[in-house]
């Protein structure tokens, strides 16, 4: 479980990167084609709309980071993640966040993320 969890983390740290975050080509090899994610705005995204709208976030340069990080396994070739998210760019409040994310096991032995949620904290 230990090795799951650092592989899941290094995957969700990837898409904080803002290399990651500005290609297409990079968001599409971390998520599903069926990608769900209920966003922090409560608005509703699918993985069109994120390949199409993330590269371009104003958002993608801001420093992101994650703590207590956790996973639990809910069969083989599904994994629920938890964490706390800070964003923090130079010229805006800092934004603190819960997310979620559900990744999954694919069959070229590859883990995507299927759906993901972020809640605004204080």
């Amino acid at each position: 479980m230990d090795d799951l969890r650092a592989h899941l983390k290094d995957l969700e740290e990837r898409l904080f990167d803002p290399a990651v975050r500005g290609s297409r080509q990079a968001l599409a090899e971390l998520l599903c084609t069926e990608f769900r994610e209920i966003g922090s705005s409560g608005r509703l995204f699918d993985l069109e709309d994120i390949l199409t709208s993330l590269p371009t976030d104003p958002e993608n340069t801001a420093l992101r980071t994650l703590e207590d990080f956790n996973v639990s396994r809910l069969s083989d070739d599904i994994a629920l993640v938890t964490y706390r998210a800070t964003r923090a760019s130079p010229d805006k409040p800092t934004v603190r966040s819960l997310r979620s994310s559900i990744w999954r096991l694919e069959a070229d032995g590859c883990w995507r993320m299927l759906f993901h949620q972020g809640t605004l904290t204080r």
